[in-house]
């Protein structure tokens, strides 16, 4: 391969882990690694009469054994999480039905990350970031943005930090052309305490969930908890956002990357 044609390969994916305050209690992955020693023990299950010292420094498999969601680490939301039906009435994707060609595509990564915690981006925000790097989006391109919450992961207050788009931001990216967009916040939506203590204030329903529920009205997908968008630039990569294939389900776990020319 020449020099010129090497690629850069940027995880933007975060790790399941354990125990970390990336969710609120009760949806915190929990995983049980069953080491190599226990793995001895199992593989004698599988073989009748194996003894210990049979194996290798009497060792055998490594197993983990975990507890999570569909929305746990780097995920893609599908239609079917925001409503049962999108497009106006038509049955909503799960994520076993999303099609491969809207997870793979030119990425485009905007930064709000300036913006206060609980922003509500509008359709002008993302206007003028595209101006400032002086690009119109086409059909097919994956936009990804820096909401600010990026530095927290890991951290309790991750779960209300950065912005977030609205309703309108985000019927706009779809009309686009977009049909998948990422943040690496924890929702696509502002953070959902900060929504809160705005519905507690003018008891709006409108404010709730409003960039999901924008879903029902043309269908898209999102990435929450997207990582290293720091290390990309504004264009130029092509990005992938394959999701693990669940059945009916309404999210799937993905290994985001971006592939850079070097």
């Amino acid at each position: 391969m020449s020099k010129g044609n090497q690629k850069r390969f940027v995880d933007l994916s975060v790790a399941i882990e354990s125990g970390l305050p990336s969710d609120p209690p009760g949806m915190i992955p929990e995983i049980e690694y069953l080491d190599h020693r226990r793995g001895a023990e199992q593989m004698k299950l599988f073989f009748p009469g194996l003894r210990t010292e049979d194996l290798p420094a009497g060792l055998g498999w490594a197993v983990e054994n975990l507890r999570l969601s569909t929305h746990s680490g780097t995920h893609l939301d599908a239609p079917f999480h925001y409503h049962p039906t999108m497009d106006r009435g038509q049955p909503a994707l799960t994520i076993d039905r999303i099609p491969l060609e809207w997870c793979y595509g030119p990425g485009v990564k905007l930064d709000f990350s300036d913006r206060p915690d609980g922003y509500r981006l509008t359709p002008e925000d993302f206007q003028q970031a595209l101006a400032r790097i002086d690009h119109h989006l086409k059909p097919g391109e994956i936009v990804l943005i820096r909401s600010g919450a990026g530095p927290y992961w890991g951290k309790p207050e991750y779960l209300s930090k950065g912005c977030g788009a609205g309703r309108e931001s985000t019927l706009w990216l779809i009309e686009q052309g977009a049909r998948v967009v990422g943040t690496d916040a924890w929702s696509w939506d502002r953070p959902l305490p900060r929504i809160a203590e705005e519905y507690q204030k003018t008891k709006n329903p409108e404010l709730i969930w409003e960039a999901h529920f924008a879903g029902i009205e043309k269908g898209y997908c999102h990435l929450e908890k997207l990582a290293n968008l720091d290390q990309i630039p504004a264009l130029g990569f092509t990005f992938i956002c394959f999701p693990v294939k669940v059945r009916n389900a309404s999210a799937g776990w993905v290994r985001a990357v971006a592939i850079l020319d070097e």
